[in-house]
Protein backbone atom coordinates (compact mmCIF):
# COMPACT_ATOMS: atom_id res chain seq x y z
CA UNK A 1 0.00 0.00 0.00
CA UNK A 2 1.07 3.44 -0.81
CA UNK A 3 2.02 5.69 1.70
CA UNK A 4 -1.33 8.51 0.47
CA UNK A 5 -3.55 5.14 0.60
CA UNK A 6 -2.31 4.00 4.18
CA UNK A 7 -2.71 7.90 5.31
CA UNK A 8 -6.21 8.18 4.01
CA UNK A 9 -7.22 5.16 5.39
CA UNK A 10 -6.14 6.01 8.60
CA UNK A 11 -8.41 9.57 8.23
CA UNK A 12 -11.47 7.22 6.97
CA UNK A 13 -11.26 4.49 9.49
CA UNK A 14 -11.00 6.94 11.71
CA UNK A 15 -8.68 6.45 13.94
CA UNK A 16 -8.15 9.81 15.29
CA UNK A 17 -6.22 11.98 17.82
CA UNK A 18 -7.86 13.16 21.11
CA UNK A 19 -7.61 16.53 19.47
CA UNK A 20 -9.17 16.32 16.14
CA UNK A 21 -6.51 15.05 13.68
CA UNK A 22 -8.87 14.05 11.14
CA UNK A 23 -8.50 18.12 9.51
CA UNK A 24 -4.75 17.55 10.36
CA UNK A 25 -4.53 14.51 8.32
CA UNK A 26 -6.26 16.40 5.73
CA UNK A 27 -4.03 18.95 6.04
CA UNK A 28 -0.67 16.88 5.73
CA UNK A 29 -2.14 14.71 3.07
CA UNK A 30 -2.62 18.15 1.18
CA UNK A 31 1.10 19.02 1.47
CA UNK A 32 2.48 15.51 0.47
CA UNK A 33 6.50 14.87 0.72
CA UNK A 34 6.73 18.66 2.50
CA UNK A 35 8.84 19.20 5.39
CA UNK A 36 7.46 21.87 7.63
CA UNK A 37 4.10 22.44 9.10
CA UNK A 38 2.69 19.76 7.24
CA UNK A 39 -0.85 20.88 9.58
CA UNK A 40 -1.57 22.60 12.70
CA UNK A 41 -4.87 23.90 14.79
CA UNK A 42 -5.57 26.21 17.27
CA UNK A 43 -2.75 29.15 18.19
CA UNK A 44 0.59 27.78 17.48
CA UNK A 45 3.84 29.91 16.73
CA UNK A 46 7.41 29.05 15.63
CA UNK A 47 9.77 30.96 16.52
CA UNK A 48 7.39 33.45 18.03
CA UNK A 49 5.54 33.84 14.34
CA UNK A 50 2.03 32.64 14.48
CA UNK A 51 1.93 29.46 12.12
CA UNK A 52 1.03 29.43 8.41
CA UNK A 53 0.30 26.03 6.75
CA UNK A 54 3.81 24.80 5.16
CA UNK A 55 6.06 27.03 7.45
CA UNK A 56 9.18 25.72 7.30
CA UNK A 57 10.54 24.37 10.41
CA UNK A 58 14.53 23.59 11.10
CA UNK A 59 16.89 22.96 13.41
CA UNK A 60 17.55 25.77 16.07
CA UNK A 61 13.60 26.37 15.90
CA UNK A 62 11.32 26.50 19.08
CA UNK A 63 7.47 25.55 18.59
CA UNK A 64 4.88 26.32 20.89
CA UNK A 65 1.54 25.44 20.81
CA UNK A 66 -1.27 27.05 23.10
CA UNK A 67 -3.71 25.32 24.85
CA UNK A 68 -6.40 22.78 22.95
CA UNK A 69 -3.64 23.50 20.01
CA UNK A 70 -1.81 20.71 18.25
CA UNK A 71 0.56 20.66 15.32
CA UNK A 72 2.05 18.43 12.83
CA UNK A 73 5.53 18.86 11.32
CA UNK A 74 8.69 17.91 9.64
CA UNK A 75 12.44 17.96 10.12
CA UNK A 76 14.50 16.41 7.54
CA UNK A 77 13.54 12.92 8.16
CA UNK A 78 11.40 13.23 11.04
CA UNK A 79 8.57 13.78 12.09
CA UNK A 80 6.50 15.31 15.29
CA UNK A 81 3.14 15.38 16.48
CA UNK A 82 3.23 18.17 19.31
CA UNK A 83 0.27 18.51 21.52
CA UNK A 84 -1.37 21.71 22.97
CA UNK A 85 0.26 23.48 26.02
CA UNK A 86 3.57 22.29 24.55
CA UNK A 87 7.29 24.19 24.45
CA UNK A 88 10.08 22.15 22.10
CA UNK A 89 13.45 23.85 21.38
CA UNK A 90 15.23 21.56 18.85
CA UNK A 91 19.36 22.51 18.48
CA UNK A 92 21.29 23.67 15.88
CA UNK A 93 25.35 23.35 14.78
CA UNK A 94 27.39 21.40 17.50
CA UNK A 95 23.74 20.66 19.02
CA UNK A 96 21.58 19.11 15.75
CA UNK A 97 21.40 15.87 17.53
CA UNK A 98 19.99 17.70 20.59
CA UNK A 99 15.96 18.58 20.89
CA UNK A 100 14.29 19.85 24.50
CA UNK A 101 10.67 19.17 25.84
CA UNK A 102 10.73 22.00 27.87
CA UNK A 103 6.67 21.41 28.69
CA UNK A 104 4.04 19.61 27.57
CA UNK A 105 3.73 16.71 25.06
CA UNK A 106 5.50 15.31 21.91
CA UNK A 107 5.37 12.41 19.82
CA UNK A 108 8.06 11.71 17.75
CA UNK A 109 9.69 9.25 14.95
CA UNK A 110 13.63 9.67 13.88
CA UNK A 111 15.22 8.39 10.94
CA UNK A 112 18.15 6.39 11.38
CA UNK A 113 21.28 8.49 13.32
CA UNK A 114 22.00 9.51 17.06
CA UNK A 115 19.26 11.80 18.71
CA UNK A 116 19.28 13.13 22.04
CA UNK A 117 15.91 14.50 23.94
CA UNK A 118 16.40 16.80 26.90
CA UNK A 119 13.24 16.73 29.98
CA UNK A 120 13.23 18.22 32.67
CA UNK A 121 14.04 15.26 34.73
CA UNK A 122 16.43 13.17 32.41
CA UNK A 123 18.24 13.37 28.98
CA UNK A 124 16.90 10.56 26.03
CA UNK A 125 19.55 9.51 23.62
CA UNK A 126 17.50 7.34 20.89
CA UNK A 127 18.30 6.62 17.37
CA UNK A 128 16.12 5.48 14.51
CA UNK A 129 12.37 4.91 16.71
CA UNK A 130 9.59 6.01 17.63
CA UNK A 131 8.91 7.47 21.23
CA UNK A 132 6.19 9.68 22.96
CA UNK A 133 6.97 12.31 26.11
CA UNK A 134 4.78 13.51 28.39
CA UNK A 135 5.82 16.65 30.86
CA UNK A 136 4.37 16.85 34.34
CA UNK A 137 5.69 18.57 37.30
CA UNK A 138 8.31 16.89 39.07
CA UNK A 139 8.21 13.89 36.57
CA UNK A 140 8.22 12.53 32.71
CA UNK A 141 6.38 9.90 31.34
CA UNK A 142 8.18 8.53 28.30
CA UNK A 143 7.02 5.31 26.16
CA UNK A 144 9.47 3.87 23.73
CA UNK A 145 7.13 2.75 21.08
CA UNK A 146 9.97 0.75 19.43
CA UNK A 147 13.86 0.67 19.29
CA UNK A 148 16.26 1.56 21.30
CA UNK A 149 16.98 4.21 24.26
CA UNK A 150 19.50 4.93 26.89
CA UNK A 151 18.29 7.34 29.84
CA UNK A 152 20.27 9.59 31.71
CA UNK A 153 19.05 11.45 34.76
CA UNK A 154 19.56 14.81 34.77
CA UNK A 155 20.89 15.44 37.95
CA UNK A 156 23.11 12.26 37.53
CA UNK A 157 24.39 11.63 34.03
CA UNK A 158 26.58 9.14 34.94
CA UNK A 159 23.11 7.12 36.18
CA UNK A 160 21.70 5.37 32.85
CA UNK A 161 19.51 2.65 31.98
CA UNK A 162 19.05 1.05 28.43
CA UNK A 163 15.75 -0.34 27.22
CA UNK A 164 14.68 -2.05 23.82
CA UNK A 165 11.24 -2.36 22.99
CA UNK A 166 9.53 -3.68 20.07
CA UNK A 167 5.66 -2.30 20.73
CA UNK A 168 5.23 -0.20 23.33
CA UNK A 169 6.85 -3.10 26.13
CA UNK A 170 7.98 -0.20 28.88
CA UNK A 171 6.42 2.55 29.23
CA UNK A 172 7.59 4.63 32.43
CA UNK A 173 7.64 7.56 34.30
CA UNK A 174 11.15 9.38 35.20
CA UNK A 175 11.70 11.12 37.77
CA UNK A 176 14.88 13.19 39.19
CA UNK A 177 14.54 12.81 43.10
CA UNK A 178 18.23 12.29 44.90
CA UNK A 179 18.06 8.98 46.29
CA UNK A 180 14.53 7.80 44.16
CA UNK A 181 14.54 5.78 41.40
CA UNK A 182 14.83 6.63 37.95
CA UNK A 183 12.06 4.87 36.57
CA UNK A 184 9.11 3.45 37.60
CA UNK A 185 6.40 1.15 35.32
CA UNK A 186 3.42 3.04 33.81
CA UNK A 187 0.08 2.62 31.56
CA UNK A 188 0.03 3.26 28.05
CA UNK A 189 -1.76 6.57 27.70
CA UNK A 190 -2.36 9.67 25.76
CA UNK A 191 -1.06 8.21 21.99
CA UNK A 192 -1.82 5.69 19.33
CA UNK A 193 -0.30 3.38 16.45
CA UNK A 194 -2.70 5.32 13.85
CA UNK A 195 -0.31 8.46 15.07
CA UNK A 196 2.84 6.78 14.54
CA UNK A 197 2.20 4.98 11.07
CA UNK A 198 0.96 8.51 10.00
CA UNK A 199 4.14 10.25 11.14
CA UNK A 200 5.89 7.42 9.84
CA UNK A 201 4.26 7.80 6.66
CA UNK A 202 5.28 11.68 6.22
CA UNK A 203 8.63 10.42 5.50
CA UNK A 204 7.92 7.36 3.70
CA UNK A 205 8.49 5.15 6.29
CA UNK A 206 5.84 2.53 8.19
CA UNK A 207 6.50 1.53 11.79
CA UNK A 208 7.95 -2.21 12.43
CA UNK A 209 4.38 -3.30 13.63
CA UNK A 210 2.49 -2.84 10.70
CA UNK A 211 1.61 -5.52 8.91
CA UNK A 212 -1.58 -7.30 7.49
CA UNK A 213 -4.78 -5.90 8.80
CA UNK A 214 -3.58 -2.53 9.55
CA UNK A 215 -4.78 -0.04 10.44
CA UNK A 216 -6.65 -1.29 13.06
CA UNK A 217 -10.17 -0.07 14.58
CA UNK A 218 -9.20 1.76 17.14
CA UNK A 219 -5.59 2.61 19.00
CA UNK A 220 -4.55 3.39 22.49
Amino acid sequence: MDRRRMLTRLLVAGSAAPLALDSLVREALARDDRPGLRGFRGNVTINGVPAKFGMPVHPGDTVRTGAGSEAIYVIGRDAFMQRGDSHVAFGSGVAADLMRVITGRLLSVFDRGQRRIATPVATIGIRGTGCYIETAEDQTYFCLCYGEAVIARTGNPDQTETIQTRHHDKPMWLRDKPGGDMMSAAKLINHTDAELTLLEGLVGRKPPFVGVGWPPGEGY
